[in-house]
């Protein structure tokens, strides 16, 4: 109750001062002292509320003592320092398992009894990819620190208690509590509560590009209750304390109180914030006391770094890798089995071994000493060169023109690097409508105002509109009048070009025209007329101050109209008034009644008698009859009403900066009638009313806009009446319901239902719909309503809550007039691309929040929706009504799903006899479809159609829809919007895709890529999607048979040395045949080749879903065992019985191995430009250098055996040479032939579709870059 007194008397006192938007303001910082300033007891506040004590004056011991529990403001995004590196990069970099392992076997080797080669050797692999990984980290590290560096030395103006004056401090030196002055353009330090602005409003705006990547400004407002902002805050004098929540994550939401000196409390919102990273625009200076510093601002707490997904590529290469993991121990305990039995048989007459160690425990040493032998199997160096060729493929994909948007200059980004193979086996694509779909460039194309429909014409002529109405009867002065006020010309009616231009309707001209005619007098004695022309004029002023558009012209600075001098401007009707009253004559008395009928009833006084007062005041007020004699005569009449429409006649362009696309196209359409939205503060629009001019309006509340509400709503003050009215605009499916149908007033009811109607026919059309509503308040319900609105704005708890029943509390009992009809046509290419996506087998659901009808009209219109589907509906009213339905249509689907696999052949194959089922779902049974009771039913239906289109569908259930879909089936999913409401689903999805549209960036902040045009989907996935998918794959496969071939060269050799463990080479080439000497070609591979060209790829999606199977990984296996055998069974046979040394015999094996292994990638390539060749000779020039410098030079450098002269002496003899081309031309012979059936064998649809395009089968070869 103490609350309710306290809300009373600051009501009370509201009105008593005549203060605005109901907050009790403390004049030039005087105390406003209240009854209950003796009795009231202070409100406890939990301990995790926030409480801000200034940092000079009286508090300061408060000050200290909190303050030193909040962070300072410097920030430090790195993960290292110079001590913490090391430690820290290691421990990252043995979170791999790979790393692990071979660590695991350097530390083996040091065991004596194992030991396989020299100690330091085993080290070179783990050492080399630690190293290249650390340099990596520490350079992108270091990156980081020179950043933070940078932001933290920023010098900002800082109120130190020492000087009494501001001094310049940097970012890094600013605390909690702290007074900071910032000028126009400067960058905010921290999270700030604004205390003052030079703008005497005391509004501010800033650009928040920085944060969530919109570039349109926002306006931000200084807490009420505090001096008048024509004095600047002094720190010195500032008396209160600041208790506010916890910091969170949440951009838009911030709740608290300021509680005055005088124990009085004002309520803190997201709108007194100013973030961190924002800039301050248009406003000479703000003066603000910070609130989070550092990293628990807003901005920082948002910044999460690079997002990390894990691709289905990288999954399927960790089974690869577990299969190479068996296969080792498969070969180590063979290896390990056979030297214990050789031992028992053979041990006296070929090995000198400790007798004590029994067969058993040798063969079981001798498995660890394989395991190091045979490391290689496992690709240590396949990680590195993957997060290359990723790298590599980004930057192709970011540079492809056919990728880039000219018109709004920009192209592909690229914002997770580890997601590019996953593009090309995208199962299910889910799609938002609008500004994905369409442009998201709204045009006002039709309205229904009470009950009547008006359409409107598109751009495309030049002619004033008002001359296709206007008749041979006006006069002169109709036509001055009307010129200026109906029908403003092309350069006046919105900027930007065309799209935002609207044609004034003829016959709303029409009936404005009435108001002109001579006959009024008895067409405003039609009560219904009046009223008629009334909700017309209430229409359009809705339609431009309901809204938050911010203004700006071209000779004001961009986004902002200061409102300094905005006044009630009656001086118009009082102009028009004195004009006629000086003149003379009785003859005109009627004719010049019309035009102050006319006047009034665009100023909203629906009565047919009027008798204009004088002026008090701000405000014209009561009705009366014209009256007095008077003679005037007509020419002096139209001289004094032309010269009053010039004056008022617009010369300055305005600019509309709108947070969505709707709203900026509702406002060009009530400008296009002339009820002109001019500028804009945190308490007063100043709007141009036709016959008016510029006139104040009194802004009490604005209740934005959310998902829940699915509407606004403004409340101001009627400039005339003073009368609080509420207009509404929002969807039609919450504003129906919320309309007021009084008993005995048919009239409203047949409102209603024509204008149902007409919105259904919009929806139809694909148009976007919105429902205008207004409601005027008594002054006892707008009293009892701001009582308890106020106890919402000032609470820190459940604020949000609060806020929303107050806000559904007054949007009741509205009152109906009309709806808006708004075009949103679609991208270019949007039905080519879908059917392309479709043709590709990846299924497109739709997610959208607008109508049913909208939503099915934009399915036809992008041939997601063909004539011989069949639609199925689920619109329920009941979680029951639901789980009938839906078995119902399961049924149905899966009965129409036998007969056509029941079709001949012929029939079957024929696109035109085959049904395919759409599923359309509105959101409240989509609601109950996604119960875990339901969800399984509804997934089997929705699985069994051919697309899905969600309507009324809220940002929640768009992720659920993904995330059933992604978990359920395993499948992989792609979700793409433009809007902050699809960022839910894009990081739902396993790759998302934002699109640079007109709302904002958070979509593009949110997503793994980010194109400019639906388009562009096409390129992405069939080429760029399936070239990174195709390189990828065969590159791990590649990397696998390399290594398989090479090892199992190794292996064939324990056979012939007793399984001792023992190679036919030295170390240093065993280590670095794999890691360096072979490790080039494929990342050039993985870069650079094409399986398909691109034109093909686009001609022929069907292409995209040909990939790779799990057979063609054993395929791999088994040719590299193929090609291990005859690379060591050749050389063996021909050099057998020779006196060859293991060093000579290993000599032709290894220059055969590396001869095949690159030759075998020239043959699976199937583009080769001169890159390609200058790295196969590099390659191999590499390793003949290499093993002819160690053969020269190396003595002791592979004990026990000595390399010196070996590889001379093998390479000047021919046999080397005739070894080696036999060797190569055995073990690659089977790849020209052979392999190309196995693959048809296996994938037979691939392989056919292949053959059937011969252009895709040729081999590229390019010698020019």
């Amino acid at each position: 109750m103490e609350q309710l007194h306290w809300v009373r008397h600051r009501c009370q006192h509201m009105m008593e001062t005549n203060t605005e938007r109901g907050w009790c303001r403390a004049l030039h910082g005087q105390r406003i002292k209240s009854p209950l300033d003796s009795h009231r007891t202070p409100q406890r506040v939990p301990d995790r509320q926030r409480k801000v004590f200034a940092c000079c004056g009286p508090q300061q011991h408060d000050y200290k003592a909190v303050s030193k529990n909040y962070k300072c403001n410097a920030i430090c995004t790195t993960k290292y320092t110079l001590l913490t590196f090391l430690p820290m990069n290691l421990f990252q970099q043995f979170h791999r398992v790979a790393n692990i392992y071979f660590l695991f076997l350097a530390l083996l080797n040091w065991v004596p009894v194992v030991e396989a080669f020299e100690k330091e050797i085993t080290m070179i692999p783990l050492v080399l990819v630690i190293t290249v990984i650390a340099i990596k980290d520490a350079l992108e590290d270091y990156r980081r620190y020179l950043f933070d560096k940078k932001v933290n030395n920023r010098v900002v103006q800082v109120f130190t208690s020492t000087t009494g004056a501001y001094t310049d401090q940097c970012w890094k030196d600013v605390r909690v509590g702290d007074f900071v002055r910032l000028s126009c353009n400067e960058s905010i330090p921290a999270d700030m509560l604004l205390l003052h602005s030079s703008d005497p409003d005391g509004v501010c705006y800033i650009e928040t590009a920085n944060l969530d990547g919109e570039t349109n400004l926002k306006q931000k407002q200084v807490v009420s209750g505090l001096p008048l902002q024509q004095v600047e805050c002094s720190p010195e004098t500032f008396h209160s304390h600041i208790e506010c929540e916890n910091p969170h994550k949440d951009l838009r939401r911030f709740s608290g109180f300021i509680e005055h000196n005088s124990g009085v409390r004002v309520g803190l919102h997201s709108r007194n914030l100013l973030l961190r990273s924002c800039i301050i625009r248009n406003t000479e200076k703000v003066v603000g006391i910070v609130i989070y510093a550092g990293h628990e601002t807003k901005a920082m707490l948002n910044n999460n770094g690079p997002r990390y997904k894990r691709s289905k590529l990288e999954k399927h290469l960790n089974t690869a890798i577990l299969w190479c993991v068996l296969l080792l121990i498969i070969m180590c305990v063979m290896a390990a089995t056979g030297h214990g039995l050789w031992l028992r048989n053979f041990r006296e007459s070929l090995f000198s071994v400790d007798k004590d160690t029994s067969p058993a425990m040798a063969g079981f040493y001798l498995f660890w000493t394989m395991i190091i032998v045979l490391q290689v199997l496992i690709p240590i160096s396949l990680y590195v060169s993957i997060e290359i060729v990723k790298l590599g493929q980004i930057y192709f994909i970011q540079n492809d023109l056919a990728l880039y948007n000219e018109q709004t200059d920009s192209r592909i980004q690229c914002r997770t690097l580890n997601m590019t193979e996953d593009l090309g086996r995208i199962q299910y694509l889910f799609s938002d409508k609008t500004g994905t779909l369409t442009e998201n460039k709204m045009v006002f194309r039709r309205c229904s105002i009470y009950g009547v429909e008006y359409p409107h014409k598109e751009q495309g002529r030049n002619e004033r509109c008002s001359s296709n109405v206007l008749t041979d009867d006006i006069t002169l002065v109709e036509l001055g009048l009307m010129t200026s006020l109906l029908s403003p010309s092309t350069q006046d009616l919105g900027h930007g070009g065309g799209d935002k231009e609207v044609l004034p309707d003829p016959e709303i001209l029409r009936k404005m025209n009435i108001l002109c005619s001579p006959m009024l007098t008895r067409s405003v004695s039609d009560t219904s007329s009046c009223l008629e022309l009334s909700y017309i004029l209430d229409f359009f002023f809705a339609l431009a101050i309901c809204n938050t558009v911010v203004v700006s012209s071209a000779s004001q600075p961009s986004h902002f109209v200061s409102t300094r001098y905005l006044q009630y401007n009656i001086k118009t009707v009082q102009y028009i008034k004195n004009s006629i009253i000086q003149r003379k004559g009785e003859k005109k008395k009627q004719y010049l009644h019309m035009y102050i009928n006319f006047l009034y009833l665009f100023i909203f006084i629906p009565h047919h008698k009027v008798e204009l007062l004088p002026v008090e005041g701000n405000y014209c007020k009561s009705e009366v009859y014209l009256n007095g004699d008077s003679d005037w005569t007509e020419m002096d009449v139209e001289d004094s009403l032309l010269e009053f429409a010039s004056q008022h006649k617009n010369t300055d362009e305005q600019l509309y900066e709108a947070e969505s696309p709707d709203e900026g196209a509702l406002v060009h359409a009530a400008r296009a009638y002339h009820c002109t939205l001019r500028g804009r503060s945190a308490e007063r629009l100043m709007v141009d009313l036709p016959g008016i001019g510029p006139t104040s309006v009194q802004l009490l509340h604005i209740l934005p806009f959310d998902p829940d509400r699915k509407r606004m709503s403004v409340v101001v003050r009627h400039p005339l009446t003073e009368q609080v009215v509420v207009y509404t605009k929002g969807a039609d499916s919450v504003i129906m319901d919320l309309v007021e149908e009084p008993r005995g007033k048919e009239i409203h009811t047949c409102i209603r239902n024509q204008t149902q109607q007409h919105i259904d026919m919009y929806a139809r059309e694909g148009l976007r719909t919105l429902c205008i509503a207004k409601k005027v308040l008594e002054k006892e319900e707008y009293e009892t309503w701001l009582n308890k609105q106020l106890l919402a704005e000032s609470s820190v708890e459940n604020q949000q809550e609060l806020l929303l029943d107050s806000a559904q509390r007054l949007e009741t009992n509205l009152t109906l007039l009309g709806a808006t009809g708004i075009v949103d046509r679609l991208q270019e290419d949007v039905p080519e691309t879908i059917e392309a996506l479709q043709r590709a087998g990846i299924r497109v659901w739709v997610v959208t929040g607008d109508k049913q009808e909208t939503a099915i009209n934009i399915a036809h219109a992008c041939r997601l929706l063909n004539t011989n589907d069949q639609l199925l509906t689920a619109n329920c009213a009941s979680k029951d009504e639901c789980a009938a339905l839906l078995e119902d249509l399961k049924v149905k689907v899966k009965h129409e799903s036998n007969i056509s696999t029941d079709l001949p052949p012929v029939e079957k194959s024929s696109p035109s006899l085959q049904t395919s089922f759409i599923l359309v779902i509105d959101g409240r049974t989509l609601d109950w479809a996604l119960k875990k009771e339901l969800s399984d039913v509804f997934l089997e239906l929705s699985s069994s159609c051919k697309a899905l289109i969600c309507c009324r569908s809220t940002p929640l259930q768009k992720s659920q829809v993904v995330q059933l879909i992604r978990n359920q089936l395993d499948v992989m999913t792609l979700a793409v919007g433009d809007g902050a409401n699809d960022v839910s689903m894009i990081q739902m999805a396993d790759v998302g895709i934002g699109i640079c549209g007109q709302e904002g960036m958070q979509a593009v902040m949110s997503s793994d890529f980010a194109i400019s045009r639906f388009k562009h989907l096409g390129k992405l996935l069939f080429v760029h999607g399936h070239w990174c998918y195709f390189r990828l794959a065969n590159m791990i496969h590649y990397f696998i048979y390399k290594n398989v071939m090479y090892v199992n060269l190794l292996f064939w050799y324990q056979f012939f040395c007793g399984f001792s463990g023992s190679v036919m080479t030295n170390s240093w080439v065993l280590i670095c045949f794999n890691l360096i000497f072979t490790s080039v070609p494929p990342l050039i591979y993985g870069i650079l080749d094409q399986d398909t060209p691109a034109d093909t790829l686009m001609k022929h999606p069907e292409l995209y879903q040909a990939g790779f199977t799990q057979s063609m990984f054993w395929i791999t296996v088994l040719d590299a065992f193929y090609q291990s055998l005859v690379c060591f069974f050749l050389p063996y046979f021909a050099l057998k019985g020779s006196d060859v040394g293991e060093l000579a015999f290993g000599s032709p094996i290894n220059a055969s191995a590396l001869l095949i292994i690159l030759l075998h990638q020239v043959i699976e390539s199937n583009t080769l430009t001169w890159i390609h060749m200058v790295v196969l000779v590099f390659s191999v020039g590499l390793y003949f250098g290499f093993v002819l410098l160690f053969s020269l030079f190396c003595v002791c450098c592979s004990p026990p055996t000595n390399p010196l002269g070996v590889e001379i002496r093998q390479m000047s003899e021919p046999v080397f040479y005739l070894i080696c081309a036999l060797t190569t031309v055995t073990a690659l012979l089977p790849r020209f032939r052979l392999f190309n059936v196995f693959q048809g064998i296996l994938s037979p649809d691939m392989f056919q579709s292949l053959i059937g395009m011969h252009e895709s089968q040729q081999k590229m070869f390019f010698f020019t870059f």
